[in-house]
Order: structure tokens, then sequence, then C-alpha cells
């Protein structure tokens, strides 16, 4: 992108309020998840004698039933949550984006085959495959990392082939093809850069429905597995506190719910800045 576009870009951004109020909510607990040991004065392991104790100035976000201060574990919930949702959609991207490009360019039996795989895996409901596989390989983070990697990959998927569809019949792709361009050179110089936006913003959305399929998984008992404190394995400890303490649910609730809407607002803006169609 050139130095003016992108001073362009950012300054539309700027201008964008969904798009600026969800970065500002991404950026706040991404600085809660890298300085979590700064900012928290307790373990989110250890366990004190004050059990299910309400918000006050010592414990901002009150205790939960083993007197573990909920605000550290907030906190530190963040950090596997965002470390899901990255690592799980960059998975997804980077699988997803190749097999879609692959199928959009080659076309024929290679596109029959790898469309009846998405088929195959968009059959199913998501969270109800996720919960299959992790049940296959067993309830752990990290399976449910996979899991939720695997669920997503017919989105970018299909998402790219049906870009490529449209770039490959441009008059350039056309030209460097008449010229004897290599196959590989063709995709990675002239397809692929002109197919990355959608993808970008469909990542950013697929950030959201990670975190949301992770905590989905964790209070299943599927995702990450006690003491680690997963905002889903949180709120699926407090079920049975929700009428005597009901900030053991409320605040990894609002918490889980806030990036969600952070990462949301982002993809809005994103893909109203980036569609032509959107601009004034």
């Amino acid at each position: 992108m050139e130095t003016h576009s992108l001073r362009d870009f950012f300054q539309a951004f700027v201008r964008h309020r969904s798009a600026l109020i969800g970065t500002s909510l991404v950026m706040i607990f991404i600085l809660l998840a890298i300085f979590a040991p700064v900012l928290t004065p307790y373990d989110y392991q250890s366990s004190s004698p004050d059990t299910l104790q309400p918000p006050s100035s010592s414990h901002w976000f009150g205790t939960d039933d083993l007197g573990r201060d909920i605000f550290t574990r907030v906190v530190y919930g963040a950090r596997i949550s965002l470390w899901i949702g990255f690592v799980a959609i960059t998975g997804s991207i980077v699988i997803g984006s190749f097999l879609g490009l692959i199928a959009g360019y080659y076309g024929k039996w290679v596109d029959s085959v790898i469309s009846r795989l998405f088929d195959i895996l968009l059959a199913f409901p998501s969270i109800l495959l996720a919960i299959a596989i992790v049940a296959m390989l067993g309830p752990s983070l990290n399976n449910a990392l996979i899991a939720i990697a695997i669920i997503n990959i017919p989105n970018f998927g299909r998402l790219m082939r049906s870009r490529v569809l449209s770039v490959k019949a441009e008059d350039y792709v056309l030209a460097a093809k008449a010229l004897g361009m290599k196959n590989s050179r063709i995709l990675w110089k002239h397809i692929l850069p002109n197919c990355w936006t959608p993808i970008m913003v469909q990542g950013t959305l697929g950030f959201a429905t990670a975190v949301i399929e992770a905590a989905a998984l964790g209070f299943l008992g599927l995702g990450a597995q006690p003491p680690q404190p997963e905002w889903g394995t949180m709120l699926s400890d407090s079920r049975e506190f929700i009428q005597l303490a009901p900030w053991t649910m409320i605040f990894p609730g609002v918490a889980m719910m806030l990036t969600v809407l952070g990462f949301n607002l982002l993809g809005d803006g994103l893909r109203d800045l980036f569609d032509p169609r959107m601009k004034q």
C-alpha cells in the first residue's frame, strides 16, 4: 500500500467510530493480558479462606467459592482467550486460504474435492463438530484450539475460493498466463495480494467467534481444565452461586462480552473501510 493511501486509510479509520471503539476495547484486553503479572497482586491458583466475598478494595471483583481473586483470574483469562483466538484463527486462515486458493484457481476435480470437503464440515453445527473433535482427542485447551481451528477452515476457504474465481478472470491475470508466467508466480504475485482484504475482515470477525467457541467448550468441561482461569470454565464453576454470589458470573461474562464486541466492531469497521460501496 502506498504511503498516501496508507495515510488516507488511517485518517478514515480514526473517523470511523465503530472501528475506533472496537480497537480500543481490543487493545485494553491485549494490554491486560500482557501486563497481567503486574496488574494482579494475587496468584490466580491460590485459594484463601475468604470465599465468595463481594467486590471490595482488596478484591475488586470479589472472590469465588475457593477464595480465589476473580479480578486476577479474569485478567489471566484474557491471555487464554486471546491466545486461543489468535492461534486457532491463524491456523484456519492459513489452511482454509490455501485450500480455497487452489480450488478457485485450478478448478475441475480439485475444486470439486475441496468444495465437497468444505460442504461436509459445514453440514454439522459448528459447536457440535467442535464437541465431537474434542471428545475424540480428549478434553484439554490444546485440543479445543485444534477443534476451533478445524471448524473455521470452511469459512475462510469458501471466501478465498469465491474471491479467486473473480480475480483470475481479470485482464492482468489473463495477460500473465499468456506471457507464460508460472502458476505459482501468478498465485503469489497477482491473485493472493488481491484476495487478502476480505480474509482479514473475516479473520477479525472470526476471532470473536473463536472466543465464544472456546468459552462454550470450557463451559462444557471440554476446553481449559482447572485451575486454568478460562472465562467459560469460570462461568461453569460459578453456576450454582448465581443467586448467592452473582459477581462470580458477571465479571467473566462481561469480560467475554466486551472482547467479542471489540472484535466485532473492529471487523465491521474494516469491512466498511475496505468496501468501496460503503465509501461516501
